[in-house]
């Protein structure tokens, strides 16, 4: 019974740290941009994939930090942690202003660059093939022109397979765009510090699953409609929050659960 009460309590402290933390944050915004061009499906599966991969990571930190300290002042560090990242989310939210996060227009300019830089490069490829075959061009006799037009008729069919093939291709590739970007804008995010300090005060397993499953309701939400809860909920009312669940979480850690 103590077991289960471990895990569920970790569990649900979990869950709710990550929906605290997550709604409103880069990866978030990451998933809800990338949703609005390309497969959805691919989108969540290269994020959730991310944030699994970094949530096992950040429990093994929290599994390894109690060997090094008493697991008595890994509760009082992640106490003093959450009580840290609790009033500096309500301090800046008093700065912010109801509008839309500065984070998703961040993230769109990223995007939007990324797109615009392999436009330009295909263009670039196009062109060079463009001139290379008018240079074959020049100076052919009709045999060749006719061997040219026969070409031509094939390509249709060529196109079919070549269009599966570039549309799994572009699947692949937006499946390790979500991915990377996820990755990389999770390491050193306050969810990550706070999952660290959670596993190494409470149960690692109910940890772990209680993050995975606050990860898939938050990457979920923003490939579904994350740009229009993104427009209705500002950045203001979501650090508010985000930071007085932060700061129950230290009280409880400092004071009930040491």
């Amino acid at each position: 019974d103590n077991d289960t009460g471990g895990f569920m309590n970790g569990f649900y402290s979990s869950t709710a740290m990550i929906i605290a933390t997550e709604i409103g944050d880069k990866t978030f915004f990451i998933a809800a941009v990338l949703s609005m061009r390309n497969s959805r499906l691919f989108v969540f599966f290269g994020g959730i994939l991310a944030l699994i991969c970094m949530t096992i990571l950040s429990t093994m930190m929290g599994l390894i930090l109690p060997s090094f300290l008493p697991r008595q002042y890994t509760h009082i560090i992640g106490g003093i942690l959450f009580l840290y990242f609790g009033i500096k989310l309500i301090y800046d939210s008093r700065s912010m202003s109801d509008k839309v996060s500065d984070e998703l227009e961040e993230v769109e300019e990223e995007l939007l660059h990324t797109n615009t830089t392999n436009k330009k490069n295909d263009a670039s490829s196009s062109k060079d093939d463009d001139d290379n075959d008018d240079d074959g061009e020049i100076g052919s006799d009709p045999t060749s022109t006719a061997s040219a037009n026969a070409n031509n008729i094939a390509v249709p069919m060529g196109n079919k397979n070549g269009g599966l093939a570039s549309h799994v291709g572009g699947s692949y590739n937006v499946f390790f765009q979500s991915f990377l970007l996820t990755f990389v804008a999770e390491w050193g995010d306050r969810s990550q510090i706070a999952t660290i300090a959670l596993a190494a005060a409470k149960n690692p397993y109910g940890v772990t699953f209680g993050a995975c499953f606050g990860h898939s309701l938050c990457t979920g939400m923003a490939v579904v409609g994350g740009r229009i809860l993104a427009s209705k909920i500002s950045e203001k009312t979501v650090s508010f929050w985000g930071g007085f669940i932060f700061l129950a979480f230290g009280v409880h850690a400092l004071f009930f659960d040491v």
